[in-house]
C-alpha cells in the first residue's frame, strides 16, 4: 500500500521550474540597482530572540500581536521566525559595531519571511523580500536615494502600472501634538474593547485598521501631515524636491501608516494597480528612533522591503515576463560514447563564455534526444557525432525557425 504524500504547509510560496526562473529574474532585478549604489550584502538568520520584534516592530501592531510564529525553544528561549527585516539588520548593525564605522552603513538582504496570515494571491505564511536599509545619517537625499533605488528596481522588471504613495509621519514634536487631537477625536468613537486597547498603545495604528466601519470612522481624524514641526516639513520637502528632479511621480498619502510601529519621518508604498486587495508591492520609510530602541546609538536610517512574490504577480499581470524568455542558449546532443567527452568539454567552454547549455545524458535515440531538446525549450540545439569531430563543424539548429547553419565548432560562441 502506497504511503500518503507530504505536501508543503498551507500558504507557503514555492518556485520549481520553471516558474522559479522567473523568481530568480525578480529578485535579481529587485537587488541590482542596490549593488551599484554601493550597498553590501548581509545574511542574517531566519529566527532571532522574539524581544527584537517585539520591542523593534511595536507591541500594537497586528504583526506582533496575531501574526508572528514563536515557540520556545530547548533551552527555553522564546524565538520567532523573522516576520520582516529591518529589526534584524538594525540588531546586526549594533552587535558586530558597523555603526562605529564609516556612516551611512548602507546593506542590503533578501529571503524568507513569516507571518500567520490568512493565505489568498499574494499574501503568504512564508513569503520573499528583497530589503536595503541605509543608516547613520539624517539626510533627505538618502531618503531620495532609497526610493529611487526601489523604483528602479521594479522598472528593470518591465512593471509600468504602480504608482508611489509618500508621506511624512513627523517627528517627535510632530507627532506629540497630533496625538493630543488624534486621540481626543478617537475618545469620540465607539470602539471594541480590542481597538480601544490599541489605540491607547499607538492611536496611528487606527489609520491601518482595513475594517469598513473603522475606515468610515476615521475618515475626518485629523492627519500628522497637518502637524509637521518646520523641521520634519523642511525635511519632506526636500524629499519631494529630489524626487521631482528624478523624475520619479508620486502621489501624497496623509493616511498612510503602514503595518510598523518604528517608521518615522518620509514613508513610502509602492502600489500596483492590477493585484486587487493585495496592492502593495513594496515600502518603507525612515526610522529615527529603532537604534536607540534596541540598545544602539541615537543614529537615524531609512529601508524598504521589496515584495519578491508580489512583483512577479505584477509582472505576470502586466504581461512583460515569460519563461520564453529564460531557457537553454543550446542543447548539445552527443551520438555514441565516444562524443560524450568532447561534448563535455565544449559545453564547459561554452558556459564559461556565459551560455547556458545543455546536455543530452542517457543512452537514447537521435528521435528521444530531439524530443528532450524541444521541451527543454532551449533555443538552438547541435548533434555532435564522430563525423561532427572529425570535421570540427556542426549544424547548429534555431529551434525556433527550424532553420539550420553550418559553423565551426570553434565558432559555437560567436554564432550563439
Amino acid at each position: 500500500m502506497a504511503r500518503a504524500r507530504i505536501q508543503a504547509p498551507k500558504g507557503v510560496s514555492e518556485y520549481v521550474p520553471p516558474r522559479s526562473k522567473l523568481f530568480e529574474f525578480v529578485r535579481e532585478s529587485l537587488i541590482a540597482p542596490a549593488r551599484l549604489a554601493g550597498y553590501q550584502l548581509m545574511e542574517l538568520p531566519v529566527f532571532e530572540d522574539t524581544e527584537l520584534f517585539t520591542r523593534g516592530v511595536g507591541a500594537s501592531t497586528d504583526v506582533v500581536t496575531k501574526e508572528m510564529y514563536t515557540f520556545t525553544d530547548r533551552g527555553d528561549r522564546s524565538i520567532t521566525l523573522r516576520p520582516e527585516g529591518t529589526a534584524g539588520a538594525m540588531r546586526a548593525v549594533i552587535e558586530h559595531g558597523l555603526d562605529r564605522g564609516r556612516l551611512p552603513v548602507k546593506i542590503w538582504y533578501s529571503g524568507a519571511y513569516f507571518r500567520a496570515e490568512r493565505p489568498q494571491a499574494g499574501r503568504y505564511r512564508q513569503f520573499y523580500q528583497v530589503g536595503i536599509e541605509a543608516i547613520g545619517l539624517d539626510d533627505p537625499a538618502i531618503d531620495a536615494e532609497v526610493i529611487a533605488i526601489a523604483d528602479a528596481g521594479f522598472k528593470s522588471i518591465g512593471l509600468k502600472q504602480y504608482h508611489l504613495e509618500i508621506t511624512s509621519l513627523g517627528d517627535a514634536q510632530s507627532r506629540a501634538a497630533h496625538r493630543v487631537d488624534l486621540l481626543k477625536y478617537i475618545s469620540t468613537l465607539d470602539l471594541d474593547e480590542t481597538t480601544a486597547s490599541r489605540a491607547l498603545i499607538n492611536p496611528l495604528r487606527l489609520f491601518d485598521d482595513k475594517r469598513e466601519v473603522m475606515q468610515k470612522a476615521m475618515a475626518q481624524a485629523p492627519v500628522l501631515m497637518d502637524y509637521l514641526s518646520d523641521a520634519s516639513l523642511q525635511h519632506f520637502e526636500a524629499v519631494k524636491s529630489y524626487l521631482d528632479a528624478l523624475g520619479i511621480s508620486y502621489q501624497l498619502n496623509p493616511r498612510m501608516v503602514r503595518g510598523l510601529d518604528y517608521y518615522t519621518g518620509t514613508t513610502f508604498e509602492f502600489v500596483h494597480d492590477l493585484l486587487g486587495a493585495q496592492s502593495g508591492i513594496g515600502g518603507g520609510g525612515r526610522y529615527d528612533g529603532l537604534m536607540a530602541e534596541l540598545g544602539g546609538q541615537e543614529l537615524s536610517g531609512i529601508g524598504f522591503g521589496l515584495g519578491i512574490d508580489r512583483a512577479l504577480l505584477a509582472a505576470e499581470a502586466e504581461g512583460v515576463i515569460s519563461i520564453d524568455g529564460f531557457v537553454s542558449d543550446l542543447f548539445i546532443i552527443p551520438l555514441g560514447d565516444g562524443a560524450m567527452q568532447r561534448v563535455l568539454e565544449l559545453a564547459t567552454q561554452l558556459r564559461g563564455a556565459g551560455k547556458i547549455v545543455e546536455i543530452a545524458f542517457g543512452d537514447r535515440s537521435l528521435k528521444a534526444a530531439m524530443k528532450a531538446a524541444d521541451k527543454s525549450g532551449a533555443r538552438n540545439v547541435v548533434v555532435i557525432g564522430d563525423e561532427e569531430i572529425a570535421s570540427q563543424s556542426v549544424e547548429l539548429k534555431n529551434m525556433n525557425t527550424g532553420v539550420s547553419v553550418s559553423v565551426t565548432i570553434a565558432s559555437l560562441i560567436d554564432a550563439l
